[in-house]
């Protein structure tokens, strides 16, 4: 590996040789090894169809993985009940407001909304939508259907967030804004993170790490650390150190990309 080694946390995960065969045959992802550190932030960038939203899933227990395993560190190595999710659409019920949209995982659990009412407002304060509880999806920007689907992940307090390119569909300066949101929710919050984009700049803007996915079947062909401080902003972006991390991660997709 090329990278610059990161500051040394606790691993909260670890990924074995994973690998998933769908039904199809066809092989999305072979022997994936990765070290995730509590509160990192890392981001998985790598070719269309590498299977990151795969891996991703599996992390996340929604699928499992065909070979290898993934270990926590929890006493008994499984994967901790409170995992947020965040996908790529919004996934918002229309006919419901903001408030019940993001209620949903608490009324699952059991817990009236009444009850859950402080939960609901801190968890749309802290995505800058208190304002908008009564409001329905209709009414609401792409980026504010983003930011309640962000809130419903953050309303159980889980201790790792994983996002499936939740910003991809919106306009630059929208998807910069939220960049930005989210990196400040991430360091007062101190959260894991785990990332999917295809944006390289989004990649590298984001996070401590990148893990560099090569073509299918995806495995991890390099972790790149991104040696900037926080708190990040337009200077960052405007900075030589952007432009040449930037630069390393595309040389490793596109070593990656090579048959």
């Amino acid at each position: 590996m090329n990278s610059i080694d990161a500051p040394k946390r606790p691993p909260l995960l670890t990924l074995s040789g994973v690998a998933k065969t769908y039904g199809s045959g066809t092989l999305a992802l072979r022997d994936v090894d990765a070290e995730i550190r509590q509160g990192d932030f890392v981001s998985l960038v790598g070719p269309s169809g590498c299977g990151k939203s795969t891996l991703l899933r599996i992390i996340a227990g929604l699928i499992a993985p065909t070979a290898g395993g993934i270990r926590w560190a929890t006493p008994d190595g499984a994967r901790p009940a409170d995992i947020g999710f965040v996908f790529q659409d919004a996934t918002l019920m229309p006919w419901a407001s903001v408030l019940d949209n993001v209620h949903l995982p608490l009324k699952l659990r059991g817990v009236a909304r009444d009850k859950a009412r402080p939960q609901l407002m801190d968890a749309l304060d802290r995505v800058g939508l208190a304002d908008f509880a009564g409001a329905f999806p209709r009414e609401l920007s792409g980026g504010m259907k983003m930011r309640v689907s962000l809130a419903r992940a953050l309303v159980t307090a889980p201790p790792v967030l994983l996002m499936d390119e939740p910003f991809a569909a919106l306009d630059e300066f929208t998807r910069e804004k939220l960049d930005d949101d989210l990196l400040e929710l991430w360091r007062s919050q101190r959260w894991t993170v785990i990332f999917v984009t295809h944006s390289i700049y989004e990649s590298v803007y984001l996070s401590e790490r990148v893990l560099v996915m090569g073509a299918r079947p995806g495995r991890v062909l390099d972790a790149v650390a991104i040696d900037a401080s926080h708190p990040r902003g337009p200077a960052f972006r405007r900075s030589h150190g952007y432009v040449d991390q930037c630069a390393t991660v595309s040389a490793a997709l596109r070593e990656g990309a090579l048959p």
